[in-house]
């Protein structure tokens, strides 16, 4: 890490890692306290000022902390401590890792770890073993949307994540991105992904460029990608792309300050194409090139990351 990063790191002292259950949050705190970060987990939130007075005390020591439903009844506190502890000056910010509800049912199959919410419903004499099946899927999709229900007000403040098509090592690496950048201005997050394999659930504005040439049908760019300089210059070659490109710049050019002005942490700009491949990957790489002047950007490319 070179030293102007390493400056913007030391800003982001405090990380609150929450969301759904399911969601990755042992992961990324596994990232965090390899970047460094003292890990704690569960902390309930009305000890969390007692605890950030204590680190203080000791010394300039990154802190992580993950807080999540099991610590439900103390969830109400917990966003206005956030905006007080914000108002007071210190560098928090709130990830916010999130999945869509048939992945989060997938890995609990997956794991047979029962959801902290659920309700195990007892099943009747006589019952068959499918009718018990499915009362176990409905318990489960209940604490799920119970879950969504108790942590829609924290996630609205927080930087999320949409972990649904990622592997590990992807958001280990996408959460070491974000505590890099300052929690004190917006962070401007371009991502490519595939419309075949779902939209992002974390994004502000999604841009579809499906309508634009595909290098994909050129037997020689097909096995490249947008980051190779001969499908670039395929696509800068053609004024579709050229259009679309300065109308999504001066699109966001025109409102990022006005995003910025409402206290917003981030703002994630989401290209879809068909594949994930080209032309959504040159439209992030370019993006991102072209607002490297706001400072603090970071550019994603979902399914070429899980390569």
């Amino acid at each position: 890490m070179n030293a102007s990063k390493k400056a913007k790191a030391e800003k982001s002292d405090v990380v609150l890692v929450t969301g759904v259950s399911g969601g990755g949050k042992s992961i990324a705190m596994h990232a965090l306290e390899d970047a460094g970060f003292f890990c704690v987990d569960n902390l309930p939130p009305e000890l969390l000022p007692e605890f950030l007075a204590l680190e203080k005390q000791r010394g300039q020591r990154r802190v992580a902390i993950a807080v999540d439903v099991r610590s439900a009844g103390s969830l109400p506190h917990l966003l206005p401590l956030i905006k007080q502890m914000r108002a007071d000056g210190v560098a928090l910010r709130s990830i916010f890792l999130d999945a869509n509800t048939e992945t989060l049912m997938r890995r609990f199959s997956e794991t047979r770890r029962p959801h902290p919410l659920r309700q195990h419903p007892a099943t009747p004499v006589g019952e068959n073993a499918s009718s018990s099946g499915e009362d176990e899927h409905r318990a489960l999709l209940d604490a799920i949307h119970l879950e969504r229900e108790l942590l829609a007000a924290l996630r609205v403040e927080s930087t999320v994540i949409d972990t649904s098509q990622l592997r590990p090592a992807q958001l280990r690496a996408w959460v070491r991105d974000l505590v890099v950048v300052s929690g004190e201005s917006l962070t401007l997050v371009f991502e490519s992904f595939a419309f075949k394999h779902g939209v992002p659930s974390d994004a502000d504005f999604v841009f579809d460029v499906r309508v634009l040439p595909n290098p994909y049908y050129d037997r020689e760019l097909r096995p490249q990608t947008g980051r190779d300089e001969p499908v670039a210059k395929f696509l800068e070659a053609q004024p579709e792309v050229r259009l679309m490109l300065s109308q999504i710049s001066a699109f966001i050019a025109q409102w990022l300050p006005n995003f910025s002005a409402d206290q917003r942490s981030y703002l994630t700009v989401a290209i879809g194409c068909t594949g994930g491949q080209h032309r959504s990957v040159y439209l992030v790489e370019t993006l991102s090139k072209q607002f490297a002047y706001h400072g603090q950007v970071l550019k994603r490319h979902r399914e070429l990351d899980a390569k």
